[in-house]
């Protein structure tokens, strides 16, 4: 990983950036229609540097989202299809021989799709705990070693991973203290009437080619955009709040296990991106109450009683809002 910059190197400012990420919204737009609050919560994810779980059913363009954001921002994608017989090598990459002049045989090192700066995971809980742990250990420590050998990941990296939740049969369910490496969970919902006849309008006629888009963000200004997100000011007391709810987590009665100090964290560094996502250049306490929900819905675990009553995480966390 590169060292981090201070402001003072980067080529960007904040008034720039905003601009930049406005386009960025506009660009993606050209080919996603709604699901705005999923685009803020990936764009969120990216500017904080981190990795996000989206979960919906099929056929709600989670693909085409994370794609076109790659696309737009200047950024290597690879996408893995998991599947019960994917093996670690799959997606890591492999130790192989090679033959070079004179019938001379060497091992090198053939990279896996997870070494590009978006890694798009398909249906992760359809892998087994094995491949899931090798895919999570690499978004973790941005790194694969094989053959006793450490290969870096790419700068930046990030694992935008989906899952099917009415799927149960050939799944492995992600362990809770696994998906705590996530930064955001974000929930794809179905688009309104509108926005779905806007979708069939646009992809059922005639289409010679995919609907372009321009580049807004090199991969440079997006490392410079990650240094400012978290050069956002924020008051004091927003930020005890913001811990404060993490800590309220543990104390509920209604919850069985609560969010770790990892949440705190994650809840303050995404506010902060949300700020600038929505040109603002200090943190608001609606950031907090806005990401409270993607940041601590899979951090959460409601006892028995409360799901039995049909209580969800995010409903624990409306409680606790």
């Amino acid at each position: 990983m590169s060292q981090d910059p201070t402001t003072d190197d980067l080529e960007l400012d904040i008034d720039e950036l905003q601009t930049k990420l406005a386009r960025v919204r506009e660009e993606v737009g050209r080919r996603l229609v709604g699901q705005q609050r999923v685009l803020d919560d990936l764009l969120a994810c990216v500017l904080a540097d981190g990795n996000a779980l989206l979960e919906s059913n099929p056929g709600l363009a989670k693909t085409l989202t994370v794609r076109t954001l790659a696309n737009v921002t200047d950024l290597d994608f690879s996408r893995v299809q998991n599947t019960p017989d994917l093996m670690p090598s799959d997606i890591t990459g492999t130790e192989i021989i090679r033959e070079g002049e004179g019938g001379s045989r060497e091992f090198v090192f053939e990279q896996g799709p997870i070494f590009a700066n978006v890694v798009l995971a398909d249906e992760i809980n359809r892998a087994t705990p094995k491949t899931q742990a090798a895919l999570l250990e690499a978004m973790e420590e941005g790194q694969v070693t094989a053959a006793g050998e450490t290969h870096a990941l790419p700068d930046p990296f990030f694992v935008m991973a989906t899952q099917n939740p009415i799927e149960q049969e050939g799944t492995y369910r992600l362990p809770e203290a696994q998906m705590d490496r996530f930064l955001l969970k974000i929930l794809v919902d179905y688009p309104s009437l509108d926005e779905e006849l806007a979708v069939v309008d646009r992809y059922t006629g005639r289409v010679d080619e995919a609907i372009p888009v321009e580049q807004v963000l090199s991969r440079e200004e997006l490392l410079d955009a990650q240094t400012l997100t978290r050069e956002v000011p924020i008051a004091d007391d927003i930020r005890e709040r913001a811990v404060e709810l993490v800590r309220e987590t543990r104390e509920a009665d209604h919850i069985e296990y609560g969010a770790s100090p990892r949440a705190s964290m994650a809840l303050v560094v995404t506010a902060k991106a949300r700020a600038l996502i929505e040109g603002r250049a200090y943190v608001s306490e609606d950031d907090i109450e806005r990401m409270a929900k993607p940041v601590l819905r899979h951090r959460v675990v409601v006892d028995f009683r409360a799901e039995r009553d049909g209580m969800t995480p995010d409903d624990a966390v409306d409680e606790l809002l």
